[in-house]
């Protein structure tokens, strides 16, 4: 896919949307920047750690500062580590890794400016804040684009803003505690509906990484309160619509400066083309699961996915692998290689040979499983861009959220929108079989539940679908935070 980098356009609004290499992060960023690109006088360039640009253009010289794949650039930036793993260990490490980004996105920055394409906004996903230093550094002005729901923004907003030390922090141990936070129509059940690591800081109890989230975060909204370094009006893009979140939106629009709803149409959906999603694991099996898919009756299969990140300890996938033979139903399996223990091999190879009904792959194109016929249910863990996709694509759900925002998103999925039955873990963490077997059937089987799940997630789909025609609100408000940077733009130069 990777091409010699071609000017697209050399004058107009010129948007950088940097990201991280990860794929929760990249696929939301790439659909922004290519929704950017197809608007007049507007391009846009994706620059995301060189590890995770190397997984997307594998066959790109090393040598090679820019890419393009017709539609958007691509430019790189270095973390001074290059390898993928997250900072760890002493703040030395992460101020170190934080100056060599700064000086490699600074490197991009002007790189692009001397190449007649001086870079006019820069969007940044969630946590980079980074990010923000070099906008500021260039006088640049930046959007933040929140690749969670508005109901997880609102959440965090207010906990570093005033909640965090009051009902929050206080009752933090009890999971039951419904925190009450302004504009939402329900609370939000501390051990149920909180994001994760707001209930693990507020607890003390979250681990490294944890706490390094959380800092980033606290970090970020930091940012966006100081005048003197983000120019005001404070710009938010958030992964959603009007249609998904009109109550969370019309809640935080009043703290925040210009929050523009702009997600619906970044949902990739099947036949969508050009715009369908980078997939920085290997799919070598797509040609055997969608011949597998055709020959399954309709709405039978069963797909279970856990996304990008998490793994599965030998315990768990013995318990899906039990779930999937009291369902007897034939399953769709995604179970990463990367880092899948031995354990967890030999299970998959005895699964193979137990229940023939199914299959397991390493890796899929998710939107084209959920589009097709032969799916009745998608068990997910919850993130969000699998929650957008069971969504657009009418896939009744069961949730079953492990950390993050997941727990916001199974909160969406069952009991605002209906389409979902949220599945318990145990203490441990740990889906049991029966569990997941219980829910497959409470979402897919003959009962009232099953049905009006069906309706729901059929007038849900419709609902997305009508959000990414044109001219739908959606893109209404991707056009007006564009003309809003052109009004800065213009109040820059003159």
């Amino acid at each position: 896919m990777a091409q010699p980098a071609a000017v697209r356009g050399e004058h107009g609004t010129h948007f950088l949307v940097a990201a991280y290499g990860i794929q929760g992060h990249l696929n939301p960023a790439r659909a922004l920047a290519r929704r950017l690109a197809a608007i007049d006088r507007a391009t846009a360039t994706l620059s995301v750690p060189l590890f995770g640009h190397r997984r997307m253009f594998p066959s790109s010289s090393p040598d090679d500062q820019e890419v393009s794949d017709g539609v958007i650039h691509y430019a790189p930036f270095s973390d001074g580590q290059d390898d993928g793993s997250w900072p760890t260990g002493s703040g030395d490490e992460t101020a170190r890794r934080r100056r060599a980004s700064c000086d490699s996105l600074s490197a991009v920055v002007r790189r692009l400016a001397a190449a007649g394409r001086p870079v006019t906004c820069v969007v940044c996903t969630l946590n980079m804040p980074t990010v923000v230093q070099v906008a500021r550094a260039h006088g640049l002005p930046l959007a933040v684009y929140w690749i969670q729901p508005a109901t997880v923004l609102v959440a965090y907003y207010h906990y570093f803003h005033g909640h965090g030390d009051g009902g929050i922090a206080a009752h933090a141990a009890d999971p039951a505690y419904e925190a009450t936070l302004p504009g939402l129509r329900r609370p939000m059940r501390m051990g149920r509906d909180m994001p994760s690591f707001l209930a693990d800081d507020a607890t003390g109890t979250g681990d490294d990484l944890s706490q390094m989230i959380v800092r980033g975060f606290r970090e970020m909204f930091e940012q966006m309160d100081d005048e003197e370094v983000i120019m005001k009006p404070c710009m938010v893009l958030v992964n959603t619509s009007e249609a998904l979140e009109e109550t969370a939106l019309e809640a935080i629009r009043p703290y925040l400066g210009d929050v523009f709803a702009i997600g619906a149409p970044v949902v990739p959906l099947a036949g969508a083309g050009e715009d369908q999603a980078i997939h920085l694991f290997a799919q070598d099996e797509e040609k055997r699961y969608m011949a597998w898919l055709e020959t399954q009756p309709p709405k039978s299969v069963v797909y279970v996915s856990w996304g990008s990140l998490l793994t599965y300890s030998e315990r768990q996938a013995e318990e899906i692998l039990r779930g999937i033979r009291r369902l007897n139903l034939p399953y769709l399996w995604v179970v990463r290689r990367e880092g899948r223990s031995p354990e967890v091999d030999r299970l998959l190879l005895a699964t193979a040979a137990a229940v023939p009904e199914g299959m397991v792959v390493e890796w899929c194109d998710q939107v084209r499983v959920l589009s097709h016929p032969s799916v009745s249910c998608f068990v997910t863990h919850c993130g969000w861009n699998s929650t957008l996709e069971a969504v657009a694509c009418g896939v009744p759900a069961v949730a079953a959220p492990s950390w993050s925002d997941q727990p916001v998103n199974a909160h969406l999925l069952a009991e605002e929108w209906g389409v979902a039955v949220r599945a318990e873990r145990e203490a441990d963490g740990v889906l049991t079989g029966a569990e997941l077997a219980r829910c497959v059937e409470l979402a897919v089987g003959s009962g009232d539940m099953a049905t009006a799940i069906a309706a729901s997630s059929r007038a849900w789909k419709e609902r997305v679908r009508e959000a990414v025609a044109a001219g739908a609100p959606s893109e209404r408000s991707l056009r007006s935070f564009v003309k809003r940077v052109q009004e800065l733009e213009f109040l820059r130069s003159n």
